[in-house]
């Protein structure tokens, strides 16, 4: 059996996610998702269940507007991060699980070295990611494009948005496929696609940091 993590970014939607919480019930996944705060403030009972449900919920700044590396002034990053962090309150996962916004996938400077700085102070655990096969753009070929991408890696990590219904329509299909070419689901992450583990920053930290001017 091979490891694979699922997470889902951009959430919660009312009318997406709870099919999406749906479908992974059926399978017996439990996975993390990252969502945006100013959409959470909106649909707070959706991630109450996928929280009592046992999946992890995790930040991944306020707005979705922009990647720091964008804009790196420290009171955006500050806000997005934190304004997020006190919405999940008591949702939280115990290591303050945080994902930065690449924008199209893009892992280069995703995460700017002020905003490791910050995520650093308050013990955050910043989770990166080595799959991305747009499902946000390519609602029906995204699942073809999935299996290509994890079928290299050792320990694939792939990110999803639980925001499109006609992209998750493919899910639960998607995951049978996974299960069928023996892959297993691990709610826990590659350890090469975490930054900062808990305030502390890691190796795979420089991966994912550019100078703050970006």
């Amino acid at each position: 059996m091979r490891p694979i993590t699922l997470t889902f970014d951009n959430g919660p939607d009312p009318d997406v996610t709870p099919g999406v919480l749906d479908t992974l019930g059926r399978h017996g996944i439990r996975t993390t998702f990252f969502v945006v705060g100013n959409r959470l403030a909106g649909a707070r009972a959706v991630s109450e269940r996928a929280r009592d449900e046992g999946h992890w919920i995790g930040n991944h700044t306020w707005s979705h507007s922009l990647p720091f590396r964008e804009r790196s002034d420290d009171a955006f990053i500050r806000a997005e991060i934190d304004d997020t962090q006190a919405v999940i309150g008591d949702l939280a996962h115990p290591d303050r699980l945080f994902r930065p916004y690449g924008g199209q996938g893009r892992l280069d400077g995703a995460l700017t070295t002020n905003a490791a700085a910050h995520l650093e102070e308050g013990g955050f655990t910043c989770v990166l990611w080595n799959a991305v096969p747009g499902d946000f753009k390519d609602y029906d070929g995204w699942p073809a494009t999935a299996l290509a991408q994890v079928e290299p890696l050792a320990w694939p990590l792939v990110v999803l948005h639980d925001v499109h219904a006609a992209a998750m329509r493919h899910l639960d299909r998607f995951l049978g496929t996974l299960k069928d070419r023996g892959f297993e689901f691990e709610q826990a992450f590659p350890p090469d696609c975490v930054a900062i583990a808990r305030g502390r920053a890691t190796e795979v930290l420089a991966t994912g940091v550019v100078s703050d001017g970006g």
